[in-house]
């Protein structure tokens, strides 16, 4: 059976919302036909289980590996996909009926060619308890950004979300995820930038919807951005020409703000962060320094595994 789209779904330990996304995945209305790839990377919570006892209504194919990340995960699944597109959800991002057909009415419109690329609107799932602070990471801060866009046909780089988009697997195939990332941030828009380079261009098509369940909140969006300063040092390593939009020079990372206000500023905007208050310079200065704090974690650890490699 022919495919026009190979759906992607690397998955680890979130057994409480992936039934709920194969459910949506399966229930794609108005799409030409399509397969479903999972990669189970190495879960722990039974999901590997839950997959083979499962019962299919669409094609899919299974495919598991130890833990090695998403990027691993995702060019697994790439070289798995059977279409000559494919498409890329996160396993906690549950798409809405005509997601997969608003995808490929885009690829429609701009002209199926192959170096096209299209990400979709990712909100937030109703179940979560939304706040001022989530609804800004999500529409003009750095979860995503949406409000951020000017040109919905001609989208930067750095918008390349892989829980919302679709794309040339041919292109993939020959610039594939960099497994070297150790975390799940800027992995995705390094493979974009490499991508750009070899003409590809991206474009934003709101309604091809999913809904991200995902519990976060200040804090925990901190330690995120954390690990995106520290994963931002092996983006700088591969491409110092993009020091200035990392946050990085020649001689390393800003210095890191002073603890003392950066303290009683956390502790304030914890506090406000569930209330009707936008204080998006606040949120900004904390999860800057939270960045700059994984930056030099970061360029501490690169300097070490440099030094390690110049010893005779």
């Amino acid at each position: 059976m022919g495919f026009s789209v190979s759906i992607v779904i690397p998955t680890f330990n979130r057994l409480d919302v992936l039934p709920e996304v194969m459910d949506a995945v399966e229930a794609q209305e108005g799409c030409d036909e399509f397969e479903v790839v999972v990669v189970d990377d190495g879960s722990t919570d039974g999901t590997g289980a839950w997959l083979k006892a499962r019962s299919f209504r669409r094609p899919v194919q299974l495919l598991s590996q130890q833990n090695a990340g998403p990027a691993v995960a995702r060019n697994a699944g790439v070289r798995a996909a059977r279409a000559p597109r494919v498409a890329f959800l996160g396993d906690d991002t549950v798409p809405q009926p005509g997601w997969l057909a608003a995808h490929q009415a885009a690829h429609a419109r701009l002209g199926r060619q192959p170096e096209q690329a299209v990400i979709g609107y990712t909100r937030w799932h109703p179940r979560m308890r939304l706040s001022p602070f989530l609804r800004y990471i999500n529409e003009h801060g750095l979860q995503f950004g949406y409000r951020l866009i000017e040109d919905p046909d001609q989208v930067p780089f750095n918008f390349f979300y892989t829980s919302n988009l679709s794309l040339s697997r041919e292109m993939l195939l020959e610039e594939p995820f960099d497994p070297r990332f150790p975390y799940a941030a800027w992995e995705d828009i390094e493979t974009s930038y490499r991508l750009f380079r070899r003409g590809m261009r991206l474009a934003y098509e709101p309604s091809a919807i999913t809904e991200h369940d995902h519990p976060t909140d200040l804090a925990r969006f901190a330690q995120r951005q954390e690990k995106a300063g520290y994963s931002a040092v092996v983006f700088y390593r591969l491409h110092p020409e993009l020091g200035g939009f990392l946050g990085l020079a020649e001689d390393g990372p800003p210095p890191v703000p002073s603890r003392g206000p950066q303290w009683l500023l956390e502790r304030l905007v914890r506090a406000l962060q569930y209330l009707p208050v936008r204080a998006a310079r606040w949120w900004e200065r904390v999860l800057r320094f939270h960045y700059i704090r994984g930056l030099h974690r970061g360029w501490r650890d690169s300097a070490g595994l440099k030094d390690k490699e110049n010893q005779p």
